[in-house]
């Protein structure tokens, strides 16, 4: 019996800018996307998001609160997947890209290039301050 996979992604601001992730691979190579990922059988969501989070950008993050839950079955092109979002604030990690992230890059909230996944409704939930289910 086939099941949803469990993704979780993060909202970062710094100094008022968005931290995102270059994808390095696909789906979505070389697009703008929320640091995150899959996961683990056995693993929180809290704890998959930090290591996540730590594995893309080096940074140690603590979770402020929930951004929204995510699940239109067509958000991630390699199969229906359940996405948590979250706010994040930094405590500690030096800032590098990783794992499968191509480079890292500090943009404008209010002014976002192309996503990757639903990203861009992740961030527009996150700046109205809004809790979404869906």
């Amino acid at each position: 019996m086939a099941h949803p996979r469990l993704a979780v992604d993060g909202v970062l601001l710094q100094e008022g800018r968005l931290l995102t992730v270059v994808r390095g691979n696909p789906p979505f190579r070389g697009m703008h996307a929320l640091p995150g990922g899959m996961v683990e059988l056995g693993e929180p969501i809290e704890v998959a998001l930090r290591r996540e989070f730590e594995e893309e950008t080096g940074l140690v993050v603590e979770i402020d609160g929930i951004v929204g839950v995510y699940s239109n079955p067509a958000r991630d092109p390699r199969g229906h997947t359940v996405g948590i979002a979250y706010a994040l604030r930094r405590v500690g990690g030096k800032l590098h890209a990783g794992s499968d992230a191509a480079q890292i890059e500090l943009i404008d909230p209010h002014h976002l290039p192309p996503m990757a996944f639903d990203h861009r409704d992740i961030v527009r939930d996150f700046l109205e301050g809004g809790r979404r289910y869906d």
